[in-house]
Order: C-alpha cells, then sequence, then structure tokens
C-alpha cells in the first residue's frame, strides 16, 4: 500500500477477513481489463497499486482473469481467485493453468484447485505458535517462505505467516491461498488458518486431489 491514488474502475477488496471482518489481504480488481491492453502497462500499474496482486478481468462472464504482483505476472494464486469470485458472481474462472470452480456458502467464498498450479514455497514448520508470532520479519534465507505450527491439532487449527523473500515491497504477505492449499495438499487435511494480523483461511482437500480454499471477502473501495 502507498500514497498512489487508485485510478477508477478498480475495486479493492479485503479477501480472506477474519471472523470479527477485520484484517484480510488487499486485492484490486480492473473491472476491464482493456484499458490495460498488455503485460506491461498492467505490471506499471500493479506497482504502483503495491497490493499483493492486482487482478486485470478481460471476460466477465467467462471469468478470464490475468494476476500481477507488483514485481510479476502469475498463472495463479490463491486470494485473487476467491476474491474475484466473490466480486462478479463467478462460477469458473479462466487461468493460464485451467479452469478454476468457484462457490458461495454463507459468509465463505470457496474455489476449487490442483496443488501442482501453485508457485513453490516452503513450508516451514515451527514448533509453537508463539515461535511464528514472535518473527519480527523474514528469516534469512532466498525463496518464497511459509511458516506454521500447530495452534490445535486435533481441530485442524493452524498458525501461519508467509514472507515472499523477493525484491518488492511486500515483505509479509497477509494471506496466502496458494501457501494454505500446499499445506492442506500436503498434510491431506482440511485446516483452519489464521494467518498474518489475523486474517482466516479454510481449507478442505478432495479425494481427487483437488484442495477448496475458502474465506470471507470485503469491499474496501469500489472504484
Amino acid at each position: 500500500m502507498n500514497d498512489f491514488d487508485v485510478p477508477a474502475g478498480i475495486d479493492v477488496l479485503r479477501v480472506f477477513c477474519g471472523p470479527d471482518g477485520r484484517h484480510g489481504n488487499a486485492l484490486g480488481v480492473v473491472r476491464d481489463g482493456s484499458a490495460y491492453p498488455d503485460e506491461a502497462s498492467r505490471q506499471l500499474l500493479a506497482g504502483q497499486l503495491g497490493f499483493s496482486e492486482t487482478v486485470f478481468v478481460d471476460d466477465p462472464e467467462r471469468g478470464r482473469i490475468d494476476i500481477y504482483t507488483p514485481g510479476l505476472r502469475l498463472p495463479f494464486a490463491g486470494h485473487p481467485l476467491v476474491g474475484t469470485a466473490w466480486l462478479l458472481d463467478l462460477e469458473i474462472l479462466e487461468l493460464p493453468v485451467g479452469e478454476i470452480f468457484a462457490r458461495q456458502d454463507g459468509e465463505f467464498t470457496w474455489i476449487t484447485a490442483r496443488p501442482e498450479w501453485a508457485p513453490p514455497r516452503t513450508l516451514e514448520r515451527y514448533a509453537s505458535v508463539a515461535e511464528v508470532e514472535a518473527l519480527t520479519g523474514p528469516p534469512p534465507g532466498e525463496g518464497w517462505l511459509y511458516v506454521w505450527a500447530w495452534e490445535d491439532e486435533a481441530a485442524g487449527r493452524v498458525r501461519a505467516r508467509a514472507f515472499p523473500r523477493r525484491d518488492e515491497r511486500i515483505v509479509e504477505d497477509e494471506a496466502t491461498g496458494a501457501a494454505a492449499l500446499l499445506l492442506s495438499a500436503q498434510l491431506g487435511r482440511a485446516l483452519n488458518i489464521t494467518q498474518g494480523c489475523g486474517s482466516q483461511i479454510l481449507t478442505a482437500p478432495a479425494p481427487d486431489g483437488t484442495v477448496e480454499i475458502g474465506g470471507r471477502v470485503l469491499l474496501s473501495t469500489r472504484g
């Protein structure tokens, strides 16, 4: 986030909000992707906005979208898909990796995805919630890191934090659907994850190898 004024036509959402409606990861959604017709203009805007991700909607009826961080284009990402499915009330989203199915269930929006679609993440288990919360920044090293600990293993409750550790302004990611997807697949069970300052991500693996990712979405600013 920075002092750059959000242009007209861009909705700003918070995805994976906590039960109290707070927190969540900011997402910019450009409803008319044709306003930014090429990769260079989209990357520039995503960098100016400074959100973890910005989505460009290229076909709202078919759900064809394009996703960018401030520094690169992504073939798949969790919180942009959950947020866009909620905003546009879509049941299918089209990405380079394939079709993503979405559904609404009360206050939660869910998407179904495959673990192999997610970008690589290092998932590092810590011994306690206190150790996860004590981090004052990303641990030393390179590459995208997701640290987690059991809050209540029997109930599937996890405490997590995420550090992209790449050359852009996002030092810590508040809520990361792709990492939650990978952790749920690795553990082979449904999870209730508290990430960052208090965002909530739910997961549910299926027998066919897919994983559902769900969360609350709220509109911050309508463009």
